[in-house]
């Protein structure tokens, strides 16, 4: 994931939570540089990479605006989801440090690649 930090580019991996028709689902802690990014500007792109081992160079990249989510019921549901979140710290589903996030709207691009080196074009989708 991509954000920017006084104008420069800042990435790192983030692992998804969920997708579903209302978007991308994603968690962070408002002590790390990602909130505070996110709050000053929302825009933000993700670079999913194929999983499959007969697709291995394909790609798909995400480009929209975050839209803080505060629905109680994912909030419980994220420490169920994820216990780990209980081992690094987190008190319960209203300790205010946990952040869920989504990008719902937006365009996505995807590359299907034959093999590696051999790119046939890009298809764009807006949600």
């Amino acid at each position: 994931m991509a954000t920017l930090d006084n104008g420069q580019p800042r990435v790192r991996m983030m692992g998804l939570w969920f997708a579903n028709e209302n978007g991308f689902y994603f968690q962070a802690w408002t002590f790390k540089d990602i909130y505070q990014q996110l709050k000053e500007n929302p825009g933000v792109e993700i670079c999913f990479h194929s999983q499959d081992k007969e697709d291995p160079y394909s790609m798909m990249r995400l480009r929209g605006k975050v839209e803080f989510v505060e629905e109680p019921a994912l909030r419980e549901q994220i420490l169920k989801d994820r216990p780990f979140l209980k081992d690094l710290g987190a008190e319960g589903p209203d300790d205010p440090r946990i952040v869920i996030f989504r990008v719902a709207h937006g365009e996505a691009f995807f590359w299907p690649v034959k093999k590696e080196g051999e790119y046939p074009g890009s298809d764009k989708l807006k949600f």
